[in-house]
């Protein structure tokens, strides 16, 4: 009988797993290799369809009729809507590309663009998965080939390298110059250093009144005479640090909260190191929200908390309320889930490319570094919308030589965090990949939960350009609840829909609530019938806050609990936050 090599020669699978690393730091931690097989089966099918193909070659003949009946009109400068494709892609929005012979360029890109996507749709014998990722590979190579991103084609860098004589290309090549220092140094992005932690961001008055190896809490300081008996706990992502909710003083959600009467806390995520690799998703719903909900309890006794999570942290906020509703946890006033996902079935291109291999590569990287680092990250998403935060971001700064200012949005978005290797694995595996805790197959200290469980009011809002978390995805929580959900759609994207402070005068959104009971409604019919309403929804939150609390006012609290042990540490913003 053969003994088990993994028994004997244990070194041998650590040198292939070390091997794999190594090369997943070289593609940080992308997979090629599943863009390949998809190519492989999308060209191969494609090979074997000559139907798909005539119609592929009658489609690119009349194409090519229009543009030579066109052509015309388009040298002679006609405004004529057939001579450059009506269109909303900003990367052609530009008034030079509707002149000779740059409308021509526009028009043969969006001609060649359309037929190669319709090229990787509808092919016999691919399947729908891999033509998703085909159709997303076509629209990197499409924004990455627009004539917009090269240099000699596009009208308005022409304009402006003339103009300038030169000097904008000079610009240019210092700003790459520096930005290359900075990268290989591990600095932060140009212009991020005029923001400091505790000095012009980030100032919002309040104490650390409790801290773990996991978080700090922070309790801010009452601004009001008097307060809202229940408290609001905000649990952060921690892919990313918690003073997005706490930029500037003018675009601060914790201090808008506080002037209108709620007594904020705030969980402030510890940025994990090699040390760390063992933590799990479980220990962020007991080191972190479980944990915080307890300190909670202490500093304001036998009062319900409203909990508010963001993206990743309002997962686990959905997780540990069905926890505390199976065991009868009766602690929390309501539930507010911002940008965040229950079920990830439709989670967008994020989910194209995450598939059992993707995942296994990351296992590899992680179990040689301990965690999953920010560039590894940062280039997935970034990767979604390639044209905005790639290629045209290249071409200003780069080319131009246009630096864009740096914002306090900006600086907390280049404030990245690691994620231990441990938790990750099991985020992508039994969220992403398995997709549990909608399907009721999500176990918490070996019994499945229930989201359906959850009998507090819920307040759940998505973005509408949320690449991470896109809005019908969010909105599928409606389907696993049969609690009061009010639902609100707003402008803007993952971070800018949620940063949207009423002085700005910005955004808008809709909002509806479903009572217990009531008949499903699906997502696209519901966004035809909620009213739009101009400004921001901090207002309409709050409005909700106010009419889920107790109507009575009352002493605001003291900062921390000092007789039951929980003595204020530091001042806010705490020590995690400045851990890079």
């Amino acid at each position: 009988m053969c003994p088990q090599s993994d028994a004997i020669f244990p070194q041998f699978k650590t040198y292939d797993r070390a091997l794999r690393a190594a090369g997943a730091r070289i593609t940080r931690g992308v997979s090629y290799r599943v863009m390949l097989e998809a190519w492989a089966e999308w060209a191969e099918q494609l090979a074997i369809s000559p139907g798909k193909q005539a119609e592929l070659v009658m489609r690119a003949w009349i194409e090519s009729g229009r543009f030579a009946l066109d052509l015309p009109r388009a040298m002679a400068n006609e405004a004529d809507k057939r001579a450059v494709k009506p269109t909303e892609d900003r990367r052609f929005s530009s008034p030079e590309w509707t002149k000779w012979p740059f409308n021509t360029f526009a028009k043969l890109h969006m001609m060649s663009e359309d037929w190669w996507l319709e090229a990787t749709r509808h092919v016999p014998g691919v399947a729908q998965r891999t033509q998703g990722e085909m159709e997303f590979l076509m629209r990197q190579a499409a924004d990455m080939w627009s004539p917009a991103n090269i240099p000699w084609l596009n009208p308005t860098i022409l304009s402006k390298t003339a103009q300038s004589g030169g000097v904008s290309l000079l610009r240019g090549m210092q700003n790459w110059w520096e930005d290359l220092g900075r990268e290989l140094s591990g600095e932060p992005p140009a212009g991020a250093e005029a923001f400091v932690i505790g000095e012009n961001i980030v100032t919002a008055p309040g104490k650390v009144v409790m801290r773990n190896d996991l978080m700090e809490l922070i309790q801010y300081a009452p601004d009001t005479e008097t307060v809202f008996a229940e408290p609001v706990l905000i649990v952060p992502a921690w892919i990313m640090k918690y003073y997005i909710f706490d930029l500037s003083p003018e675009a601060s959600l914790v201090r808008w909260l506080v002037a209108r009467g709620h007594t904020v806390f705030i969980i402030s995520w510890k940025n994990p190191s090699h040390r760390d690799r063992d933590v799990s998703l479980d220990d962020y719903r007991l080191g972190g929200v479980m944990a915080a909900l307890d300190a909670v309890e202490l500093i304001l006794p036998e009062r319900k908390i409203h909990a508010c999570g963001y993206c990743l942290g309002g997962t686990i906020l959905a997780i540990a309320a069905a926890t505390m509703a199976r065991e009868h946890d009766e602690r929390l006033a309501s539930v507010t889930l911002l940008a965040a996902q229950t079920d990830f079935a439709d989670a967008g291109d994020l989910l194209l490319f995450l598939d059992e291999r993707q995942v296994a590569l990351l296992e590899d990287l992680m179990w040689d570094q301990g965690y999953l680092d920010t560039q590894q990250m940062s280039a997935a998403f970034n990767a979604l919308r390639s044209n905005e935060l790639i290629w045209s971001k290249m071409l200003k700064t780069y080319i131009l030589g246009e630096r864009e200012p740096m914002t306090a949005l900006g600086a907390w978005n280049s404030d990245q965090t690691r994620m231990p290797a441990r938790m990750h694995s099991e985020y992508l595996r039994g969220l992403f990949l398995e997709n549990r805790l909608s399907a009721g197959r999500f176990a918490v200290e070996g019994r499945v939960i229930a989201l359906h469980d959850i009998r507090v009011p819920i307040f759940l809002l998505a973005t509408a350009r949320d690449h991470i978390a896109p809005w019908r995805s969010v909105y599928k929580l409606s389907l696993f609840t049969d609690t009061e959900l009010t639902f609100v759609l707003t402008s803007g994207g993952h971070n800018v829909g949620i940063i949207n402070p009423p002085d700005a005068g910005i955004g808008s959104y809709q909002i509806e609530t479903r009572q217990p009971g009531q008949r499903y409604t699906d997502p696209e019919s519901w966004a035809a019938a909620a009213m739009p309403r101009d400004g921001s929804w901090w207002h309409a939150w709050q409005r909700w806050l106010a009419s889920h609390s107790k109507p009575a006012r009352v002493p605001p609290p003291s900062m921390g609990a000092v007789g039951k042990g929980l003595v204020p540490l530091a001042d806010a913003p705490g020590t995690y936050v400045l851990t890079s």
